[in-house]
């Protein structure tokens, strides 16, 4: 693939015009809103999913505190603080991070602190890698990098040597795993037609809770903390070697990169695939293009790249970001913070951390089930507030007797609202955005969500009612703060600022 951008076609052999449409017309015309071709593309691509849940999700395990147990004649009067006077650990030393550093009583903190560091990495990387993936670099080149950093910072976190040799790599993994589900869900969605874009862009989630649920059937098997960093970044290792080289990089990336051949090249393909045919003299077109001035159109395709100061100048995105953003956090904060109650139950660890992750999956069916239905703006709406109510009848109820099971109650129906919402949002925020600046948009609100994800521990700290009380908060002002953002249900997805900026304009007529 050159980086010189190829020429559009813009007659027929036999001298006259081709017929210039948009990708959208082109998949809901003829070449399949999705077929197999889309099925076998969303499908190998939203498996990187189950990659960022092994990354992610790994320090449940790996930085855990295992149990003790007696081994002097006196088991009553034990330093708690001291490993070997009269009691050691479950599993021994190498079983987690906990066990191997001593990092209980006054050194606990550098647990959540690590955990802190491996979310700020995502953080960053999912503003680096949302750029990257708009730009030169391109959806299928972003998904590339990260799989193979994954692989080589997941294999050196196992011969760390140190705490803070491990916090480092902690921190570098949270970096490129920040960019894995951002490119996989933008590369999975857009050959995706309008038709069923919506319900594709849910169940890229679906990889997500059994990324979850394979980690802790891994985790039961690998009970050494370095044996499970090895174990979990081989899948990555997998993904980049037998999986990347069958993806097809985006047909509208390459259209906003002014190749248009190559995005009509993925087009015939997909149609083709899928029993279908389009005319030869047909080509693709962003949105707005002026069939009058296609030589001046194409030229500033050639020079487009997306940033953030893009999205910044325009009111419409401004206006946008800023919501999506601001409740991107709360419900990050909500999900997590929930998330983290139930991990602290006393059960099991391995049996509750896959009970966790099959939960979610009634919240992602009910919203794909509803997405086209209802549309995505009354869904989030109303999943957010329903989080919301019952983190806030959690804080009003008590805490004796049956009061706990009413509590523990609203707080499992906290995080079917909250997941449902988190599955939701993001194809409602890629919705939002045109296709130059769509990364860089879902890149700033990863970001929030990283940010909200790292203060979730925190908020959870402060009490049995403080946190319910922010959960309800978070949960009620987030679904306020989405009554403001416009429905993208059945609506065009542009390609361009002008595009967006002229529908906006339409729709205002």
């Amino acid at each position: 693939m050159g980086s010189k951008a190829s020429e559009p076609l813009l007659a027929r052999p036999d001298g006259y015009p081709v017929t210039r449409m948009s990708i959208d017309d082109m998949l809901s015309g003829y070449a399949g809103d999705f077929g197999r071709w889309q099925l076998r593309h969303f499908l190998l691509t939203s498996a990187a999913w189950a990659l960022e849940a092994l990354h992610t999700m790994v320090m449940i395990f790996s930085d855990r505190e295992p149990g003790r147990v007696c081994t002097g004649a006196d088991c009553t009067s034990l330093d708690p603080c001291r490993p070997g006077s009269g009691w050691e650990w479950v599993g021994g030393p190498g079983s987690s991070i906990v066990a191997e550093w001593g990092l209980v009583c006054g050194e606990k903190y550098k647990v959540g602190l690590v955990q802190a560091v491996f979310f700020a990495g995502c953080m960053v990387g999912a503003g680096v890698f949302g750029h990257l993936s708009d730009s030169s670099l391109g959806r299928k080149g972003s998904l590339t990098v990260v799989c193979a950093l994954n692989t080589i910072f997941g294999l050196l976190t196992s011969i760390a040597p140190s705490y803070w040799v491990y916090t480092l790599l902690r921190f570098l993994t949270g970096f490129s795993t920040g960019g894995v589900g951002l490119c996989a869900f933008v590369l999975a969605t857009e050959p995706v037609g309008p038709s069923k874009r919506g319900a594709a862009g849910m169940s890229t989630f679906y990889f997500f809770s059994g990324g979850i649920a394979i980690l802790a059937g891994i985790a039961y098997q690998f009970q050494s903390w370095r044996s499970l960093y090895v174990v979990t970044s081989l899948p990555s290792l997998l993904f980049f070697l037998a999986i990347i080289p069958f993806l097809s990089e985006s047909p509208r990336w390459y259209l906003v990169r002014g190749k248009v051949n190559e995005a009509v090249n993925v087009m015939r393909d997909i149609s083709r695939t899928n029993g279908k045919e389009i005319p030869h003299h047909y080509s693709l077109k962003l949105d707005d293009e002026d069939s009058e001035d296609k030589e001046a159109g194409q030229q500033q395709n050639k020079v487009s790249s997306g940033s953030i100061l893009d999205v910044l100048r325009s009111r419409v995105t401004r206006v946008r970001l800023i919501l999506s953003v601001a409740i991107n956090l709360l419900c990050s904060i909500v999900y997590y913070g929930l998330s983290l109650n139930v991990v602290n139950l006393k059960t099991n660890l391995y049996a509750s951390v896959l009970l966790n992750s099959l939960a979610e999956i009634p919240a992602y069916a009910l919203t794909a089930l509803l997405l086209d239905r209802f549309g995505r703006k009354p869904l989030a709406i109303g999943t957010m507030i329903l989080s919301g109510v019952f983190c806030t009848i959690g804080l009003l109820v008590g805490v004796f007797g049956e009061m706990e099971v009413t509590r523990m109650v609203c707080g499992v129906v906290g995080i079917f609202g909250m997941a449902a919402t988190y599955n939701l949002l993001f194809i409602y925020t890629a919705e939002l955005f045109p296709t130059v600046v769509r990364n860089v948009a879902l890149g700033c609100t990863a970001q929030a969500c990283q940010l909200g994800a790292i203060v979730a521990p925190f908020v959870v700290v402060l009490g049995e009612s403080v946190p319910f009380a922010v959960f309800g908060v978070s949960g009620i002002l987030g679904g306020i703060l989405v009554c403001y953002l416009p429905e993208t249900m059945n609506q065009p997805l542009y390609d361009t600022m002008a595009g967006i900026e002229e529908g906006e304009r339409e729709i205002l007529k």
